[in-house]
């Protein structure tokens, strides 16, 4: 088993109005030349979690943390508009808890990040601020919530 100190929160970056299944979630990265999803797991709107990826295997969802981290995903981030907004439902909201509880004490991990940040520390100051996001993933703030 590979070591593990660090699970990354993401969004599928689809608008929440239309729904996106694994099956997709897979072809989408397949067509980006990854041999099958790059997350390890995948959190509907209904909270049904699915895996993607096994945790055994490196992930392709953080370049440069792929080699120590899980992945995990939920379905939507983007509101009716395409902007980027939490469009986490309360079923998806309880799931993440739950499965993030269950990776972080089975794999002996307190560091928990959304993607976002991930983004380099431009100015040097030891805090990723919000315009040094490279990109708004996962919408919303892992740190308080997870």
């Amino acid at each position: 088993m590979r070591k593990i100190d660090l699970i990354v929160v993401h969004c599928s970056a689809t608008r929440a109005d239309m729904p996106l299944s694994p099956e997709q979630l897979e072809q989408m990265h397949r067509q980006r030349g990854f041999k099958c999803c790059g997350y390890h797991f995948y959190v509907r709107r209904d909270g049904k979690i699915c895996t993607m990826r096994p945790v055994q295997q490196e992930g392709a969802h953080a370049k440069g943390f792929n080699r120590n981290s899980i992945g995990v995903c939920y379905e939507g981030g983007l509101d009716e508009q395409g902007r980027p907004a939490d469009t986490r439902t309360e079923l998806q909201k309880r799931a993440l808890r739950v499965l993030v509880r269950v990776l972080a004490m089975d794999f002996q991990t307190r560091r928990i990040v959304g993607h976002r940040d991930l983004s380099p520390d431009l100015d040097g100051d030891g805090v990723v601020e919000p315009e040094e996001w490279t990109k708004m993933c996962p919408c919303f703030d892992v740190a308080t919530e997870l």
